[in-house]
């Protein structure tokens, strides 16, 4: 299916080919020409599956259809809530690229930075509004936005807005919300929260969901390494830099583990730099930029900061440590091999992580490939650059490997992370 059969305009299609997205996902294929009906939508998709663009490029041409209310101040007439400043920042950027040949004008709003121009813009006139549900309470509060003309509301993410205690902000923003309008609720997962939410909030929704276990399993090469607790930070280091990496994104559980991790592989010469939630939203723009353009090597990240982050040509995820949540490591592994490319996975395995590995291979409904340990001294010339994600199995601790040992190790590829958000 191409996106012209989707029943986009021709504007919309022209940023779509400058994009050169060859054809729509399925989230995309099946959403699209749903909300373009006017219906209220439940989708399930995982970051990485195109969702942005699922309700962006349909959002867009339904705003340029009515032209009623445009510009006309305070009143924004589409709503998008999402967890994090980095996904809100990102899918105002998404709204800006599609939106290019409309009259239609969006902003963020979050958290972390200065309100005065936020305040500024919304003055300007503001048909889409990308928002943090803190801040936008904040500026309604203040009387600096008026949400009363709001005609489509968007929940982006919404199981990790609940996972961050959102709910009652998010309810708090639908009491200032006309009672006639469009709501989309995109989750990853469709907890028992999600459902009541998905019952008061959207009215006979239509139900779109993509394959929840596969999404990122079939484009990232996975693997894992067995490995003490207290050698992780050395087998990351040889990884790093025996392979050539760069633009690696590194896991973490916690924001302390972030830090001191990057702080060692600063002390051995790796540029890496930390971003979790206690970082300033100036720091944060700071990191993810220079990540981007390559001049920092490694990002060291939380789950939360890491949700909506979109970066081009991230060749290589490594799980430091495993999430105690399996559809974690999906969002995790999901930054790389984007839109049909393919990436690299890397996990560090401790002793008293096999079980969550267990946990998440029972998810994927696959094994993932453990690898030997390397040597610690320097690898063959001729070994730099290879992936170490081949095809053996993961065995449980208590089964011996076979005494002959190595399967032949396939290249890294490093395509561009393509597609949309």
């Amino acid at each position: 299916m191409s996106f012209s059969k989707l029943g986009l305009r021709a504007e919309l299609l022209s940023a779509v080919t400058a994009q050169r997205y060859p054809s729509p996902t399925p989230i995309q294929a099946r959403a699209i020409p749903i909300i373009l009906k006017g219906r209220d939508v439940l989708a399930g998709a995982q970051t990485g599956t195109g969702k942005t663009a699922a309700f962006t490029l349909p959002m867009l041409q339904l705003l340029s259809n009515d032209s009623v209310g445009a510009f006309n101040g305070r009143s924004p007439r589409a709503l998008v809530l999402a967890p994090t400043r980095e996904l809100a920042a990102q899918v105002e950027s998404a709204i800006v690229t599609y939106g290019k040949h409309l009259r239609l004008r969006s902003t963020a709003i979050f958290g972390g930075v200065g309100i005065n121009p936020q305040k500024s813009a919304l003055q300007r006139g503001i048909d889409i509004v990308v928002a943090t549900p803190g801040r936008l309470l904040d500026l309604v509060g203040q009387r600096s936005i008026d949400l009363s003309a709001i005609k489509i509301l968007v929940l982006d993410e919404a199981d990790r807005m609940l996972d961050m205690g959102f709910i009652h902000d998010i309810r708090k923003v639908l009491g200032f919300l006309p009672k006639h309008r469009q709501n989309l609720l995109f989750s990853a997962t469709y907890t028992r929260d999600i459902k009541r939410l998905a019952d008061s909030l959207l009215n006979k929704p239509a139900m779109v969901e993509v394959e929840r276990h596969t999404v990122a399993a079939q484009t990232v090469n996975q693997c894992a390494y067995r490995v003490d607790k207290s050698a992780k930070r050395d087998l990351l280091i040889q990884l790093i830099t025996e392979g050539r990496w760069h633009q690696v994104l590194v896991f973490t559980r916690t924001k302390h583990g972030a830090n001191r991790l990057a702080e060692q592989l600063v002390r051995r010469g790796i540029d890496a730099t930390a971003i979790h939630g206690n970082k300033s939203q100036a720091a944060r723009t700071r990191a993810l930029s220079g990540f981007k353009k390559g001049s920092l090597r490694v990002l060291v990240a939380t789950d939360i900061a890491a949700r909506g982050l979109d970066i081009d040509r991230l060749p290589h995820v490594v799980n430091y440590e495993l999430p105690n949540v399996p559809e974690d490591y999906v969002h995790r592994i999901g930054r790389t091999g984007r839109a049909g490319e393919e990436g690299e996975a890397v996990s560090l395995v401790g002793a008293d992580e096999v079980r969550l590995l267990k946990d998440i291979q029972r998810l994927l409904r696959k094994e993932i490939p453990l690898q030997p340990l390397p040597e610690l001294a320097s690898q063959p010339t001729d070994n730099v650059g290879k992936s170490e994600c081949t095809t053996r199995k993961w065995r449980s601790p208590s089964r011996k490997r076979p005494a002959n040992g190595s399967t032949p190790r396939r290249e890294s590829h490093r395509g561009k992370a393509a597609g949309f958000a």
